[in-house]
């Protein structure tokens, strides 16, 4: 089963992570692994110690934002290494894998629809894989049995409300 969650509005990622909180309390294995970010202070990093060994967290990207229009070459990098160990953690056989951000990165440049399309030939059919972030290839989108977009509303942001510890990140 392949989830996919895409659009302009924040909680895609949230989604994602009420999956593996699902999927950790029946005692299943849970990879999550994030493309484009590196910030440690968030709470599905932090929370990674209490959770194992049926949660673990990878990151594969800096902690600045990535410049979507002209990203660097360390970005290119770390999302190539980022899809390697997609591969790597195949093997392994979670329950439950999330790829967050794996969207955006596709739409950035900084990864290979066809190499995306490649490894979720290779994943066994009975993982789950959750997909996140804006701008949703259709490729994935027509290759998805679950899609939802996320429509932004409203936000705080709008309002010069900053993000909330504990809530987004």
């Amino acid at each position: 089963m392949l989830y996919l969650y895409t659009g302009e509005g924040g909680g895609k990622t949230t989604a994602a992570l009420g999956l593996a909180l699902r999927s950790v309390g029946h005692g299943h294995k849970v990879v999550i692994i994030q493309f484009m970010k590196g910030r440690k202070d968030i709470g599905e990093y932090k929370i990674a110690r209490r959770l194992h060994p049926n949660y673990e967290i990878h990151q594969f990207g800096r902690e600045e934002f990535v410049n979507l229009k002209n990203p660097a070459k360390e970005d290119r990098e770390l999302a190539e290494n980022g899809l390697k160990f997609v591969r790597e953690v195949l093997g392994r056989r979670p329950n439950l894998l999330v790829l967050d951000e794996l969207n955006l990165a596709v739409a950035a440049g900084l990864v290979k629809i066809e190499d995306v399309m490649k490894l979720l030939d290779e994943a066994p059919k009975d993982m789950v894989i959750a997909i996140t972030g804006r701008q949703a290839p259709k490729e994935l989108i027509e290759r998805a049995d679950f899609v939802n977009e996320v429509k932004d509303i409203k936000h705080p942001y709008g309002k010069g409300i900053p993000a909330q510890e504990g809530i987004q990140y």
